[in-house]
């Protein structure tokens, strides 16, 4: 318990600190745009204590668990299935290269055009920028698999699904989970940008909004609602990942107290 608290409050004190500043710094501010902090997180306590959860978090989130769970499962399949065969991953790296290359926003307009400016679109864009990552990250945790392994698995004429169950998916674990990470990060930020543009809903439009309306100390309230959205779920992913690769800390941790 104490090791907790320790490391509870060594991850906030410098958020806290930064905090202190903005209070003290913006509080004779006189700013349109930058009002003091006490402003801001009154509009904050008005708007996103509960009031604005249902209208503009929880379409946020529908969109962005969507997008990202069709990323996991599209990078997880196609990146097994290139990872497994080097000649068509080597065929299709050109196309990857480029189609990964390309930002998110550049491809929001012919979505919008294929899709229309619904929730749709918004899905399919968090999707297609989040998925990179996971598959690129799978192709070479794939590889990454001891030809031993292989070599072992064949002796004992393991079907393709039990290799895949129980040598290949193993292996690749942690550089998927790597990946998905990375992939979260980018697919909060595509959640953004689809959300400024089509139907209303979602923080991204809450934010943009009242930029158009003037409405700065709102503006505000909606950055800092996203960055707690964004802080919450990189935890709540930690979490998810620290019980999914229990076993690989463990081994890894044995490996290293054995080499000590």
């Amino acid at each position: 318990m104490k090791s907790l608290r320790s490391k509870v409050l060594w991850e906030i004190w410098l958020p806290v600190l930064l905090l202190v500043i903005w209070w003290f710094a913006s509080a004779n501010s006189s700013s349109f745009y930058f009002p003091p902090l006490d402003t801001i997180l009154t509009e904050f306590k008005a708007l996103w204590v509960f009031q604005n959860v249902p209208t503009e978090i929880v379409p946020s989130l529908a969109r962005l668990g969507a997008g990202f769970a069709i990323a996991i499962v599209g990078g997880v399949a196609f990146g097994l299935l290139l990872g497994s065969v080097r000649a068509l991953e080597e065929a299709v790296r050109p196309i990857i290269e480029f189609l990964r290359a390309t930002p998110g926003v550049a491809v929001l307009p012919i979505m919008m055009l294929l899709l229309g400016i619904g929730t749709s679109m918004k899905i399919a864009i968090i999707a297609l920028v989040s998925a990179w990552p996971v598959l690129l990250n799978t192709i070479d945790g794939v590889r990454s698999v001891e030809p031993v392994l292989r070599d072992v698995s064949r002796s004992y004429r393991l079907s393709s699904w039990d290799r895949i169950r129980h040598i290949v998916l193993p292996t690749a674990m942690p550089q998927v989970f790597a990946g998905a990470r990375t992939a979260l990060a980018i697919g909060v930020v595509a959640m953004v940008i689809s959300e400024m543009v089509g139907t209303p809903g979602g923080i991204g439009y809450f934010i943009l909004n009242s930029q158009r309306e003037f409405d700065i100390p709102a503006m505000w309230t909606g950055i800092i609602a996203l960055g707690i959205v964004g802080y919450l779920l990189n935890k709540l992913f930690g979490l998810v990942e620290n019980r999914v690769l229990s076993w690989h800390k463990g081994m890894m941790a044995h490996h290293e107290g054995g080499g000590s």
